[in-house]
């Protein structure tokens, strides 16, 4: 009976759950805000820039399926590590919200304790990769461990992450911020990948992964530095304490009071659903016109180019005319490819494919994140994130499988199915959603 009472002690201290949090007004809050903004903005890029350096070098799409197919021919498993990659981070949010909404210090979750769940595992998986000669299988579950360690521990303090951003940024300014730190984290990004592709060609396996999972230990953790260096504006809560059947029963009240917020996570779960024909492009194009690898290669760069234009652009253009708009242009952008790849005549066509996927993606980065501050109060902040990204994660979990069904009729099929959905989340995110900015 001693160990769990430690333990929770422990992990209040961790968080620091029990300092009181100094009472001051909103204009006091409002001021220590604007003083700490350019530090904050600093660090927090710094944060980002490394995280995303970091993360590129252990690339849900390429690096993992080429370590577990070392490994293990089982295709199993590398769906597995897809499924991980895609719902881990989402998912976990809204078990977490009820009790970051009763803290009045975000950064203790994010810093203290995604320190054990986020960073440590990093160095898990550069063990199973120096384990990988000797002993496969040992190599592939430890790997798993880790993989699924971080993935989830992310997303365990993802809702104070969110909540964390939300206090330090001014609503008019966290689309710069985001904006620029994913331009920045794409930049560096494709430079990990540069430098990933020369170790796996240089060093004779499992050496050439152990210095590529290392890479990505070093910067992850080196973004935890900077972003340890945060100056949160401790704000006091008045959230009481509520159990966890009462705040389960408490969510359908929600959504029904919030008229609003129902009707916008309709349109972001259609939306979510609409992406379901997203991976399946490039197969279709290889089988369709048998385009060689380094087209492939070239799609991938104009994705990325797509991209990393989206997030400059659309996070400043999101300060100053409201998030909303931001997803109207990326739905339509994910429509516009989704009905070429359906019409396309030629692979040429592709070229405009994978651009309108990557501005769509740079919407669903910057303005899919942001929006939901502007639905909630502050002290319901985290149970609105929470709940809009976790069913977005189930959503986006189901959708490739649901993709997978309507390739095997037809890719036109797919395609179709995935421009027609794309429409009707334009439709409602436009005209039935009103912006949460103005209301």
């Amino acid at each position: 009976m001693l160990r769990p009472r430690r333990f929770y002690l422990a992990l209040r201290w961790l968080l620091q759950a029990d300092l009181p949090a100094p009472p001051r007004t909103e204009t006091e809050i409002t001021a220590e805000v604007e003083q700490n903004y350019r530090w904050n903005f600093t660090v927090n890029l710094l944060d980002g820039a490394t995280f995303w350096f970091g993360l590129s070098f252990i690339s849900s799409a390429t690096i993992v399926p080429l370590f577990i197919s070392k490994l293990t021919p089982s295709p199993l498993a590398i769906g597995l590590a897809a499924v991980i990659a895609q719902g881990a981070w989402f998912l976990p949010q809204l078990f977490t919200a009820n009790a970051v909404e009763r803290l009045a210090r975000k950064k203790p979750v994010v810093v203290n304790l995604g320190f054990f769940l986020e960073r440590v595992p990093m160095w898990v998986m550069v063990l199973a990769a120096a384990l990988a000669g000797r002993s496969p299988l040992a190599a592939l579950l430890l790997f798993f461990i880790g993989y699924a360690w971080h993935g989830l521990g992310a997303g365990i303090v993802a809702t104070a992450w969110q909540d964390l951003i939300a206090r330090c940024f001014p609503v008019n300014r966290r689309g710069r911020y985001f904006g620029l730190t994913m331009f920045i984290g794409a930049g560096t990004g494709t430079l990990a990948a540069s430098l990933s592709a020369w170790l796996l060609q240089a060093y004779p396996f499992p050496t050439n992964f152990v210095y590529v999972f290392l890479g990505a230990a070093v910067f992850i953790n080196l973004s935890w530095f900077f972003l340890a260096l945060t100056r949160e504006p401790v704000q006091p809560v008045s959230t009481p304490r509520q159990s966890m059947r009462h705040y389960w029963a408490d969510l359908p009240r929600l959504l029904r009071r919030d008229k609003n917020f129902r009707q916008f996570l309709v349109a972001r779960l259609l939306m979510a659903l609409a992406g379901m024909g997203t991976g399946f492009v490039t197969v279709s194009a290889v089988q369709r016109w048998a385009v060689a690898d380094s087209t492939v290669g070239v799609y991938t760069a104009v994705l990325l180019i797509g991209q990393t234009a989206g997030n400059l652009v659309f996070g400043f253009l999101a300060d100053r005319v409201g998030h909303k708009l931001i997803l109207e242009l990326g739905g339509v952008a994910l429509l516009l490819g989704f009905a070429a790849a359906w019409l396309a005549p030629t692979p040429g066509w592709f070229y405009l494919v994978f651009a309108l996927l990557g501005l769509h993606s740079s919407t669903i980065i910057i303005s899919g994140i942001l929006v939901v501050f502007e639905f909630s109060p502050a002290d319901k902040r985290p149970t609105y994130v929470g709940l809009s990204n976790t069913a977005v994660g189930v959503v986006s979990s189901v959708a490739p499988l649901l993709g997978a069904v309507l390739a095997n009729i037809a890719y036109s099929w797919l395609f179709g199915v995935s421009a027609g959905i794309g429409l009707m989340a334009f439709v409602l995110m436009r005209w039935w959603v009103r912006e949460p900015r103005q209301t």
